[in-house]
């Protein structure tokens, strides 16, 4: 029944109930309301979430499983979790192979899943190496740590991290590469 594509992960694995049980989170997606969605679970899932864990590991894990289900759901193009020169891309839009043809049609989404600003930074170092178009590398945090990236935070106080999605398709369609998806078989 379930993939075993993915270790068992606690936070995910309550992510995923909640959604499945949920009875407004379907309606949302199929209105394509992805904030409102994010909205939701972060309004009921996050402080049971923050008990299971250091806060920004728990929050990044949150995140990355939120991001996956709202990819798929908006039909965006995207690889998650993929070996690129010796380095693991969180989140790699469209894919990789646009990335080394066209870095500026090709988004980069870390997820650290840490607070320490040294982390982040070399995080965003090694990214820097491989995406030439530095605009084009986004990071996700737990809470609002200055960097020289365009940064979505996934908290109660402040939830940046919600208009994620729409951002996402936003450059999706203006590099044209969510256009055709239909004639994709």
């Amino acid at each position: 029944m379930e993939e075993e594509k993915e270790e068992v992960n606690p936070i995910k694995d309550y992510l995923f109930d909640y959604i499945e049980n949920s009875e407004t989170i379907p309606k949302l997606v199929t209105e394509k309301k992805f904030d409102q969605v994010i909205e939701d679970v972060t309004k009921n899932c996050y402080d049971h979430i923050l008990s299971m864990g250091r806060k920004d590991k728990v929050v990044g894990v949150l995140a990355t499983g939120l991001l996956h289900y709202l990819l798929t759901n908006a039909l965006i193009t995207s690889q998650r979790k993929v070996q690129y020169d010796d380095n693991e891309l969180d989140i790699v839009i469209p894919n990789t192979k646009t990335l080394e043809k066209d870095p500026k049609k090709t988004l980069l989404i870390a997820i650290p899943k840490s607070s320490d600003i040294k982390v982040i930074k070399e995080k965003i170092a090694k990214l820097d190496k491989i995406q030439s178009v530095k605009e084009n590398i986004w990071i996700v945090l737990s809470e609002n740590i200055i960097t020289n990236k365009k940064t979505f935070v996934l908290s109660k106080e402040e939830n940046s991290f919600s208009k994620i999605i729409f951002e996402i398709a936003q450059f999706s369609n203006v590099h044209g590469t969510s256009k055709f998806k239909i004639l994709r078989i």
